[in-house]
């Protein structure tokens, strides 16, 4: 298991580091580090845990991850399967704007730069209107070396901090940078516990066991953490999924997702599903039709 805090290997002649990755699936754990990333999903899809919230990615989306922000790229759970053919693709852009790129964000022709990375130091998904100028710029990056580079990623910052209808953070709340090992090593095992087994009768007694605490000390640990009960992250993670599910167009009916998703009862699901969402499930389904037919998109 690795533990929360992770190293982008730099070479030491450079500020700005690409990656390229083309794997089975992404990396499985919760993590961070002390730079800054720019991902652009180019291929597969399933769950980001971003500090405290879950979202569902896509290929074609990029998002913005602040310096430190925890976080996991959850490949959706048939990239694990033996046979599985399906694979990821994705290009990511590291910078740590408090190393070598400080002294350059402080100089006055750059403040606007230093101010957005500071005001979205929880993340965002870049608007679809954006996509098309960043993931070139991107692609920039990516191919261009020395100074040439450095212009095309000031450029790429640029129009990051230029956009006009503001994104909603991906998270309201990170775990503390302070944080040691132990307890790294401790929230990873819980998040990857929830997220391998959401679809089953999952219980506080069994996370608890998994955390090595006992039920009443476990709730006020991840409540701590988190700032969420462990009912209400286990709710959204199961209704993340069910969103997945009811939008991939094979599913059997809503109330097959719902049992697939871990839920009991579809009274249940239902009412969960409203309060996390602000919708029931078949108006979830008919608003993303209805986005599909009007965008043209599958």
């Amino acid at each position: 298991m690795k533990v929360l805090q992770f190293t982008i290997p730099v070479a030491h002649d450079k500020s700005i580091i690409t990656q390229q990755e083309e794997l089975a699936h992404f990396y499985p754990h919760l993590h961070r580090h002390k730079e800054a990333q720019v991902t652009w999903i180019q291929e597969g899809e399933g769950t980001l845990i971003a500090g405290n919230n879950m979202h569902t990615f896509h290929a074609g989306e990029i998002y913005f991850l602040g310096a430190d922000q925890p976080h996991l790229f959850k490949s959706n759970p048939e990239y694990f399967l033996p046979d599985n053919k399906k694979k990821i693709r994705a290009l990511t852009i590291f910078f740590d704007p408090n190393g070598r790129l400080a002294s350059l964000f402080d100089l006055p022709e750059l403040k606007s730069l230093k101010d957005f990375i500071a005001h979205y130091r929880h993340g965002f998904k870049l608007p679809g209107e954006y996509l098309g100028k960043v993931s070139s710029l991107m692609l920039d990056i990516q191919a261009t070396p020395g100074a040439a580079q450095m212009i095309f990623f000031l450029q790429m910052m640029r129009v990051l901090s230029s956009i006009s209808r503001k994104p909603e953070p991906l998270s309201d709340f990170n775990i503390s940078p302070g944080i040691n090992e132990a307890e790294g090593i401790r929230i990873s095992n819980i998040y990857n516990y929830i997220l391998h087994h959401y679809s089953k009768a999952v219980t506080l007694d069994d996370v608890a066991r998994e955390a090595c605490m006992t039920p009443q000390a476990f709730c006020r640990y991840f409540k701590k953490h988190t700032r969420h009960t462990f009912i209400s992250f286990l709710n959204e993670m199961r209704v993340n999924e069910a969103c997945k599910k009811l939008t991939a167009n094979r599913y059997e009916s809503i109330s097959v997702v719902a049992y697939k998703c871990g839920f009991t009862s579809i009274t249940n699901f239902n009412r969960v599903f409203k309060n996390v969402t602000g919708s029931s499930p078949r108006e979830y389904v008919e608003n993303y039709l209805h986005k599909v037919n009007t965008n043209g998109i599958a």
